[in-house]
């Protein structure tokens, strides 16, 4: 997800701090400004949403089966196609362009345009946590990490807006066992049924009107303080659901210099537990996060 413009926002008091460059410089992810401007980067990622999505389903293995749990290795990316729905209504943001072909060239080769956040992407910790840690400053440990795949189907079946919420960690680990520390903690709401059609997906034209779910800022305020998580992700265009307006979960969760995975395919046929994720983020210098393959194995 991605905001242009000034966002006033006020959840837990976080302040920056002034000396926030420094503490990057040192390593120490300084508190969020609430208040204060959004990097001027994120201004062009709002998105393409255009009329048909049927030539951009998931980036699935062939051959295998189906239902949860029976992959040894499973994609969750989507495929980038120059029409992938993203927060913003119909601004064409993709560009592609054939620069080497065979006929003149004797090879193939293609350039493209387009924001950070579109597609199966991250959200580094500075997207928006000023001062905080870039996509370049992540290490490759926080990129291999235990998955868990938290089940909210049915309460996003009756509220598009649905949250997880504490509760649903709480009975996740009832059933699943305890969440390892360090782990990739995504939210499984069924969303990917809706792909093939964008309004349904999106829940709307585009930013303010969108509906869907995400995490509550209590349930990664939950994660933070008892099972330190590297990041958390959701099936959906956003971290916070689509009705919210102060994005509490991307400044917040964010700003604990942990990141986000947006437009998560797959995770219906990913194990709840037991199973391990690899986040291939791409390290762009200074950049707030950016496309990349998420693929989970066990």
């Amino acid at each position: 997800m991605c905001v242009s413009g000034t966002l006033e926002h006020g959840h837990h008091g976080h302040d920056n701090d002034s000396r926030a460059t420094s503490m990057r410089e040192a390593g120490v992810a300084p508190t969020m400004d609430r208040r204060g401007l959004l990097r001027s980067g994120v201004a062009l990622a709002g998105g393409a949403m255009f009329a048909s999505m049927a030539s951009a389903p998931p980036a699935v293995a062939a051959g295998r089966g189906q239902g949860r749990g029976r992959h040894r290795t499973v994609d969750l990316t989507y495929r980038l196609v120059k029409d992938f729905p993203s927060f913003y209504g119909t601004q064409p943001v993709i560009v592609d362009q054939v620069i080497d072909d065979f006929d003149t060239t004797g090879f193939y080769s293609k350039q493209w345009t387009f924001p950070e956040h579109i597609g199966t992407h991250m959200d580094a910790p500075g997207h928006f946590a000023q001062g905080a840690r870039l996509v370049d400053d992540l290490t490759a440990d926080e990129l291999l990490a235990p998955l868990v795949v938290v089940d909210i189907r049915r309460k996003a079946n009756e509220d598009p807006n649905a949250m997880v919420e504490p509760e649903d960690l709480v009975a996740h680990e009832r059933r699943h066992g305890r969440i390892p520390r360090g782990a990739l903690v995504a939210m499984d709401s069924g969303w990917e049924e809706r792909y093939g059609d964008p309004d349904t997906f999106l829940g709307g034209s585009g930013f303010p009107d969108l509906n869907f779910p995400g995490f509550s800022i209590d349930a990664t305020d939950w994660l933070v303080a008892k099972r330190d998580p590297v990041g958390i992700g959701v099936d959906t265009p956003s971290l916070d659901p689509g009705n919210s307006s102060t994005f509490d979960v991307h400044f917040g969760f964010l700003g604990t210099n942990r990141y986000g995975i947006e437009n998560l395919a797959n995770l219906g046929n990913a194990p709840a537990r037991n199973a391990t994720v690899f986040v291939g983020a791409i390290p762009w210098e200074d950049g707030s996060g950016g496309p990349c393959r998420v693929i989970a194995t066990r």
